[in-house]
């Protein structure tokens, strides 16, 4: 009877450790990146611009340039400086 109890208790302390340990790897794997650790170093840092109506910040690249003035899209363009 006392082995019997010696044996549940050891496959009990078993399964509640693989437990843990598989929660721990489902947890590591939905992570998002941000938490996981340090990013990579990004490999070049872009200018911003401001968009002339908005204000809105946004990559230089996707500017729509128009009378000497940044948009942020084509439909600021079209309209008035506040």
């Amino acid at each position: 009877m006392r082995l019997l109890f010696w044996i549940a208790l050891i496959a009990l302390i078993v399964f509640a450790v693989r437990s843990k340990f598989r929660a721990m790897a489902r947890r590591a794997a939905v992570l998002p990146k941000a938490q996981r650790g340090p990013a990579a170093p990004p490999g070049q840092i872009e200018a911003m611009s401001q968009c002339a109506h908005c204000g809105m910040y946004f990559p230089s690249s996707e500017s729509v340039r128009a009378d000497g003035h940044d948009y942020c899209s084509p439909g600021h363009v079209r309209l008035p400086p506040p």
